[in-house]
C-alpha cells in the first residue's frame, strides 16, 4: 500500500461523527444541519433541463480537454466576471469534475519529489483538507499559513524562512476564504506574485466561493483578475472554480481550472491518463449555467437576505461579522469547540462544524480552535430557528456557574 496514506486525517465529518457518539438530541427540536457547506436552493429548472436534453451525448467517449462549446462559454464567462479579454479557451482552459478533484490532482501533476529534498505546500490554515492530502500523496509535507481574526485572517507570510520557500513547489490559496470568508486584495496578490517570481512556485488559487458575495457593485478579486490589474501574465498561476455553489449543482460535479497553459498542458497530460474527462450531458448542462447569470443573482439575494437576518442574533451572543464573501459564519465560541458542538446538539439539535477539525496545530496554535462555522446554506426559516437556538444555548452557558 500507499505508504502516505498512513498520513491522512479522517475527513472532519467523520470527526464529527465520532464526537456525536452517545449524543441525544433534545427531541423538543427538530434537527437543523447548519455544518456541512452543500448548497440547498433549488437547482435552477433550465440547467436540469440541458442536462436530461443531452442523455444522448452518453453514447460518446468524452475527450479529456472538454468541448469547445463549453470552454468558449467558460472563456465568456471570464471576460463578463473578470474583464480577462482573450483567455484562449484551447490552452487556458480546461474543464474539470468539480474542484475538488482538480485540487487534488493538480498537486500530482506539479510537485517534483527529485530535487533531493522535500518538496512544500503551502497552504491556510484553517484549510480545505483535500490541500493536506494532495500534499502527503504527491510526496511533499505541508505547510500551514495560521489565518488569524487579529490579524484579518491574512496569511502569515512571514512564517517561512528563506530555506522554506526555497522548498516550496505549490501554494494554495483560498478566496473567498473557507471557512473565514476572507477575500485576498490586490496588495495580497501582489505579495504571493512576487514570492512566487523569486522562488519559482505555482500557486492554486481555490476560488469555488467566488460567486456568494453581498454587494453586486463589489464582486470578489479574482487571482487571474489581479494578474491582469498587475501588469502581468499567467505565469505560474492556475485558478480553480465550480459551478457547485455558484448555480445550487454541487451534484453534477463541474467546474474548470483556467490560467497558464504551459501548467495547464502537463495537467491535461495527467488528466488524460487520470480518467478525467467530463460526461457530455454534463459538459452542454455546464456551458448552458455558466451563460446564464440571473439564478446566480437569485442566489446571492437568497444568500444575503439570510446573512442580514442571521448574522445580527448570533453576533449578539457570539464575536463573529459579516465575512468578506462566502456562505459561512465564523464564530468564537466561549468554550471548547468541539464542546460547544456537542452540547448545542444535545440541548437544541443544531449541528455547526468545530473550527479546530479544520485546521492543524502550526507553530503552538491550531487556529480553528474555539471557533465553529456556521453554514448558512438551509432555508431561511430554518438559519432564523437555528440562530435564536444558538443565542439560547449561549445565554444559557452564560447563567451556568
Amino acid at each position: 500500500m500507499n505508504p502516505f496514506l498512513a498520513k491522512l486525517q479522517p475527513y472532519p465529518f467523520e470527526k464529527l461523527r465520532q464526537l456525536f457518539q452517545g449524543v441525544t438530541p433534545n427531541p423538543d427540536y427538530r434537527e437543523i444541519k447548519l455544518s456541512i457547506g452543500e448548497p440547498q436552493h433549488a437547482t435552477p429548472a433550465f440547467i436540469k433541463e440541458a442536462l436530461t436534453a443531452n442523455l444522448g451525448g452518453l453514447a460518446n467517449y468524452p475527450t479529456s480537454q472538454g468541448t469547445p462549446a463549453l470552454r468558449q462559454a467558460i472563456a465568456a464567462w471570464m471576460e463578463r466576471r473578470y474583464g480577462l479579454a482573450g483567455v484562449n479557451p484551447d490552452t487556458e482552459i480546461l474543464p474539470v469534475n468539480g474542484s475538488r478533484e482538480a485540487l487534488f490532482a493538480f498537486a500530482q501533476t506539479v510537485i517534483d519529489p527529485s530535487r533531493g529534498y522535500v518538496p512544500l505546500v503551502v497552504s491556510p490554515n484553517p484549510f480545505y483538507q483535500i490541500y493536506e492530502g494532495a500534499a502527503y500523496l504527491a510526496g511533499a509535507e505541508p505547510y500551514f499559513l495560521n489565518t488569524l481574526p487579529e490579524n484579518d485572517f491574512s496569511l502569515e507570510l512571514e512564517a517561512l524562512s528563506e530555506a522554506d520557500w526555497a522548498r516550496v513547489q505549490l501554494l494554495y490559496v483560498c478566496s473567498p476564504g473557507n471557512p473565514t470568508g476572507k477575500v485576498l486584495d490586490l496588495e495580497d496578490w501582489k505579495k504571493l506574485f512576487a514570492l512566487s517570481d523569486k522562488y519559482g512556485f505555482v500557486i492554486a488559487s481555490d476560488e469555488c466561493y467566488s460567486e456568494i458575495y453581498f454587494d453586486e457593485a463589489k464582486p470578489p478579486l479574482g487571482g487571474l483578475q489581479a494578474a491582469k490589474q498587475l501588469g502581468r501574465g499567467f505565469e505560474r498561476l492556475v485558478m480553480f472554480s465550480s459551478l457547485s455553489k455558484r448555480s445550487n449543482v454541487p451534484g453534477l460535479r463541474s467546474g474548470f481550472v483556467a490560467g497558464d497553459a504551459a501548467v495547464l498542458k502537463k495537467f491535461l497530460l495527467y488528466r488524460t491518463y487520470h480518467g478525467g474527462a467530463m460526461n457530455p450531458a454534463v459538459q452542454a448542462a455546464s456551458a448552458i449555467a455558466w451563460n446564464e447569470e440571473a439564478h446566480v443573482r437569485e442566489n446571492r439575494r437568497q444568500y444575503k437576505e439570510k446573512f442580514d437576518a442571521v448574522t445580527p442574533i448570533v453576533a449578539s451572543v457570539l464575536q463573529t461579522g459579516l465575512p468578506d464573501a462566502s456562505f459561512y459564519l465564523w464564530a468564537r465560541t466561549p468554550i471548547a469547540d468541539t464542546e460547544f458542538a456537542r452540547r448545542l446538539l444535545a440541548d437544541y439539535n443544531v449541528v455547526v462544524l468545530p473550527g479546530s477539525y479544520l485546521a492543524r496545530e502550526a507553530r503552538g496554535v491550531n487556529p480553528g480552535e474555539n471557533f465553529v462555522r456556521i453554514a448558512l446554506v438551509a432555508p431561511l426559516a430554518d438559519c432564523l430557528e437555528a440562530a435564536e437556538r444558538i443565542r439560547l444555548f449561549v445565554q444559557q452557558l452564560e447563567q451556568q456557574p
